[in-house]
């Protein structure tokens, strides 16, 4: 199929040409259709979440796995009251209304009961509905004029490097979608984080913008999942939630990761750039080390190492470009786990797994 490609002014998305793309993009979602959509925090490919056939196209489109849940967008008033939450949830515990009070509309995802609206290919079959409502005005106006929640995952082939821009889209599913909205780049670089609210603590399956520490002054005490360090082992071992599978966000070339203070990482960068002589090396470089890249290193500067929300919005977009220049391996520094270098620790972790 020819992916059709519509534009939205990100400086004037109300203009009528930004309009009309927009209406366009909510009637090829209402139809059964796939589009690939921005959010605060990556691209979406989105479907009708109450459409299981559209739902299965978006498996089909990213080669994902059955076993593997996606995430619910709706729109509407940030309250358990929402009209398109209560269509697809039973229950809504206390900490939840607290934080959807606090956090929405934005990156966080909660975990909640489902209601039998849901399709299983949603959840994997499982009880609880990954579901938020996105704060990029145009993700947000998209869904309110489809009128319908939204299915979406990242709109990349499955385990791919996620994508931050519409041309990141269409190198992975140009010709596998029926469309793609185009309004820019996203803002945070980084997926929503993943909570289930239903228990004590409460579980942050994948982090993302909306930190352990943020969650815990609203609503109380949360720990990290701890995930097993294998893939599951056939379909029916269903994933408890998007985001928490071993190998995801992978680019092309081989990722080798650096874990230490800012001090050292001259030395072991150059170090670990040294043991491939043979290869076309990449290195995802801190603004704070711009003079000390080894020669023949191809460089992303990526951002201030004091700024994690820099790295954070640069990473994907970094990790593409080094595959784009032809690296077959790419040396990344870790940042501390602390705020939203939490995010890019998970991100570059699961990147880099290997069997």
């Amino acid at each position: 199929m020819e992916t059709l490609r519509l534009t939205v002014n990100s400086n004037a998305p109300h203009d009528p040409a930004s309009r009309k793309a927009i209406a366009c993009a909510a009637e090829i979602l209402r139809s059964g259709g796939l589009l690939a959509f921005p959010t605060e925090t990556v691209y979406g490919l989105g479907a009708n979440a109450l459409d299981p056939a559209a739902v299965g196209r978006i498996f089909a489109a990213k080669q994902r796995p059955a076993w593997d849940p996606v995430i619910v967008h709706i729109a509407g008033p940030p309250t358990a009251n929402n009209p398109m939450l209560q269509q697809l949830v039973t229950g809504i515990p206390e900490s939840a209304r607290k934080l959807i009070a606090a956090f929405w509309p934005g990156p966080l995802t909660l975990l909640l009961p489902r209601t039998a609206a849901v399709p299983d290919a949603v959840t994997a079959g499982r009880p609880l509905v990954g579901i938020r409502v996105p704060a990029h005005p145009v993700a947000y106006d998209l869904i309110h004029q489809a009128g319908v929640p939204i299915a979406a995952p990242s709109a990349n082939l499955f385990s791919h490097t996620s994508p931050t821009t519409a041309d990141h889209v269409l190198q992975d599913l140009d010709g596998r979608i029926d469309a793609l909205l185009d309004a820019g780049p996203a803002l945070h670089g980084v997926e929503s984080t993943v909570l289930d609210p239903n228990q004590a603590p409460m579980v942050i399956y994948r982090p993302g913008a909306i930190t352990a520490d943020q969650i815990r002054a609203i609503a109380g005490e949360v720990e990290l999942f701890k995930a097993s360090n294998q893939p599951p082992a056939a379909p029916m071992d269903s994933l408890p939630s998007p985001g928490v599978g071993i190998r995801h966000y992978a680019p092309k070339a081989h990722l080798v990761l650096i874990k230490a203070p800012l001090a050292d990482l001259p030395h072991r960068l150059s170090a670990a750039f040294s043991q491939h002589p043979s290869n076309r090396v990449g290195i995802m470089l801190p603004t704070e080390m711009a003079n000390a890249a080894p020669k023949g290193a191809i460089v992303f500067p990526w951002g201030h190492w004091a700024a994690p929300e820099e790295l954070a919005h640069a990473l994907y977009s970094g990790l593409r470009k080094l595959d784009d220049e032809g690296c077959d391996v790419i040396i990344c520094p870790v940042p501390p786990a602390e705020g939203i270098g939490a995010a890019i620790r998970d991100r570059l972790n699961k990147a880099s797994w290997t069997r």
